[in-house]
């Protein structure tokens, strides 16, 4: 293995250390550059070779959670191609996620209202990127103009995510209902803004 590839593997034992630390009971700025090191194998002073501080840390965390989310909606997208239901794939394979990654999409939920202005921006940023993508998808499946795409994209990323946060500690039949619920609540969406277009 390469110097490259070594201190690559580095960084993401390191970012892995983190998400594993961040419990419901911890948050990004409750986590101590130690307890990273520890977690992850390393000595404390190796940390610094991966990122300046705790906070960069953060911000690598946020970006990391925001590009998985992404990629997993874009995989729900591929498996809308080959046929089924566009609410009923998104759901279940946002819940799915959540389900698999807990505390990765606990970085995106608790930061988003977090005391740190940094790490709200960066989450806000993430969760325009969303909105954005899922503007541009409607737009080219629906045929509608970008300005009704955006708000019907932030009314359902919203709503998603709120329904997200209620999944997170919920147990297996209670996340179903929610999706459930959700699924019902975003073909309201579909509808108002099928009907915005008459």
């Amino acid at each position: 293995m390469s110097r490259q590839e070594q201190k690559q593997k580095t960084r993401q034992k390191i970012i892995s250390a983190a998400f594993v630390l961040l419990d419901e009971n911890k948050s990004l700025s409750a986590i101590s550059l130690r307890e990273v090191a520890r977690e992850a194998g390393i000595a404390p002073t190796s940390f610094y070779r991966h990122f300046k501080d705790i906070d960069e840390l953060g911000l690598t965390l946020v970006d990391e959670a925001g590009l998985a989310l992404r990629q997993l909606m874009r995989q729900a997208r591929r498996r809308i191609a080959t046929g089924g239901g566009v609410v009923s794939i998104s759901v279940d394979t946002f819940m799915e996620f959540i389900s698999a990654n807990k505390n990765v999409f606990r970085v995106l939920l608790r930061e988003h209202t977090g005391t740190s202005p940094a790490y709200r921006l960066a989450v806000s940023r993430e969760i325009q990127h969303f909105i954005d993508e899922l503007t541009d998808y409607t737009i080219e499946k629906q045929k509608v103009s970008r300005h009704l795409a955006y708000l019907q994209a932030e009314a359902m990323v919203k709503l998603v995510f709120s329904a997200g946060a209620e999944a997170l500690e919920a147990d297996k039949e209670t996340r179903k209902q929610i999706g459930l619920r959700v699924k019902n609540q975003l073909r309201f969406v579909l509808l108002g803004a099928s009907a915005a277009r008459i």
